[in-house]
């Protein structure tokens, strides 16, 4: 079915803070519209919101037809510790609630309530449109590598990827809401979803921070700009976005810059005139016993011309269209502090196993040498993650030796974000993790990272994904590092972020071991070496 929503004059906001007003949307069959904007923007408030799941403000969404099945995928998957991985891809795909909603409306029927008739021919044709007629057969076709029976909680990261990438291409929305689906991706996925997305004949709003996927697949881009408090839609892909939003931001800043020049020119103006004009009172005043009364009257007039021309520059400037000076963007800026140096051999695994239920990492031997700069890739659940957990003695070593060498202090930024998972308020995990410093010192850095007042005395495990990555780079600028390790760390971070991680990067002298999907995060970060990781086998 083709569908098309329309979202008319909507607004959101947190608290007294507003998000976005007056927003208007069509998102129309083959429409792959990228949502982007800073973290904290409001882009996961407007996917919620056109997918009926929270109120809105002001406005409303409609969709045509109004039977339409609308697909929100958020960007944090839920785990149910009670639910098995087939049982996670009917939920995802619609397909349990509508069988759901099909028996109660069968038992309705049985019971010969009023109108049960209709809503079980209405449940059936929606349960059909998901796909739930053959969906068991196309679950069972899915090689995800991982029995279908196991729990979802017992899943690694690289699996619940997997998992809830099957869970997209199995699905059959009309209109598809994708919050970060490109999280976790490896290189493979990332490829498969990029099809998926241009196959689709249903719209699509997508937000994601991997600006490749963006410049692939996007046809139009929807900027919730919160520095400004605008809402642009911008046509063409994402390349076209960001030369537009760029002339659109200089001619702005140029426009405000001549408004201004010309009213302080005319402010001039009037001040001088008045000065004339009342320079020319004085004068009278002083000689008012001059008897010529030619030459009294002259002054006269002159003071009334200067009083006139004065009048004049005032309604000049009135009447002047005035143009808001462009606000200043937030902008984050990101440095991670260096510890001395460690010794010349950082970390070494030599004939290294690692058993993790039916995975087996190894034998691995490796060596990690000072200032080595290391990019480390592999598929989901080749075990990368596995190996950064073996090398820095988090996980025990079934079989084999590990060293760190002496003087090495880690700096990690994992996929997890683990230290800001907890009930306890941010600020005091964080003050945890750096307890020299003061109250008002950890609060000022989170500051820096965008985290303010109303974020650190909240539980840090009601922070966003981004949130929390934020946080957990603010601690590698707050403690002094020498072997930086970043497990997919531009996942959740808005662009901006993205861009200062990369400068810092750069500027970063110590040792580096960095996992990512990224590919242009792969092209701007130079390394020296590059490890490849398959089916728990290390090369490299």
């Amino acid at each position: 079915m083709s569908a098309t929503l329309i979202a008319r004059q909507l607004a959101a906001g947190h608290g007294d803070r507003t998000l976005f007003t007056a927003l208007d949307l069509v998102v129309a069959p083959g429409d792959v519209i990228g949502l982007v904007g800073v973290n904290g923007a409001g882009k996961t408030t407007l996917l919620r919101t056109l997918a009926g799941l929270i109120p809105t403000e002001s406005g409303g969404v409609s969709l045509s037809p109004p039977a339409a099945n609308v697909g929100y995928l958020p960007q944090e998957r839920e785990r149910r510790a009670d639910e098995s991985v087939r049982d996670f891809l009917a939920r995802r795909t619609g397909v349990a609630a509508a069988q759901a909603a099909m028996d109660a409306a069968a038992e309705d029927l049985a019971s010969e309530e009023p109108g049960a008739d209709d809503r079980y021919s209405a449940a059936l044709e929606r349960w059909l449109d998901l796909g739930g007629a053959d969906l068991d057969e196309r679950i069972a076709e899915t090689d995800l590598g991982f029995d279908l029976d196991l729990p979802m909680a017992a899943l690694s990261g690289g699996q619940a990827a997997r998992a809830g990438m099957a869970s997209l291409l199995l699905s059959r929305y009309d209109l598809y809401l994708l919050d970060e689906p490109t999280n976790d991706l490896d290189l493979d996925g990332l490829a498969r979803l990029e099809a998926f997305v241009a196959g689709l004949r249903a719209g699509v709003v997508v937000v994601s921070h991997d600006r490749e996927f963006l410049t692939r697949t996007v046809t139009k881009v929807l900027e919730l700009d919160l520095a400004q408090s605008q809402v642009n839609l911008y046509g063409g892909g994402y390349g076209s976005y960001l030369e537009e939003r760029d002339r659109a931001r200089r001619h702005a800043r140029e426009e405000f810059e001549e408004y201004s020049d010309k009213k302080e020119d005319l402010l001039e103006r009037g001040r001088m005139q008045r000065a004339w004009m009342d320079k020319g009172v004085r004068n009278a005043r002083r000689k008012a016993t001059d008897g010529d009364k030619h030459v009294k009257n002259n002054r006269g007039e002159t003071s009334e011309k200067q009083a006139a021309k004065a009048r004049q520059t005032e309604r000049l400037i009135e009447r002047m269209e005035v143009v808001e000076e462009p606000r200043k963007e937030w902008e984050l800026r990101m440095e991670i502090a260096a510890a001395p140096r460690s010794g010349a051999v950082v970390a070494t695994l030599r004939d290294a196993v690692v058993h993790r239920g039916s995975f087996v990492l190894g034998p691995v031997t490796l060596q990690i040498d000072w200032a080595d700069r290391v990019a480390i890739t592999g598929a989901n659940g080749s075990g990368k993650s596995t190996l950064l957990a073996a090398m820095l003695g988090r996980l025990p070593l079934d079989s084999g030796d590990r060293h760190l060498g002496p003087g090495v202090v880690i700096g990690e930024v994992d996929q997890a974000r683990g230290l800001f998972l907890g009930d306890e308020p941010l600020v005091r995990a964080f003050g945890t993790a750096v307890p020299d410093w003061p109250d008002a010192d950890v609060r000022t850095l989170l500051a820096k990272f965008g985290l303010k007042s109303a974020h650190v005395v909240r539980p840090a495990a009601t922070l966003s994904p981004g949130e929390r990555t934020r946080a957990a780079l603010a601690l590698l600028q707050a403690r002094g590092v020498n072997l930086l390790v970043l497990d997919e760390p531009t996942n959740h971070l808005d662009l901006p972020a993205i861009e200062q991680l990369e400068s810092a990067l750069t500027s970063y002298t110590g040792t580096l071991l960095l996992v990512t999907h990224d590919r242009r995060m792969l092209e701007a970060v130079a390394t020296n070496r590059h490890i490849e990781v398959g089916d728990g086998k290390v090369k490299g």
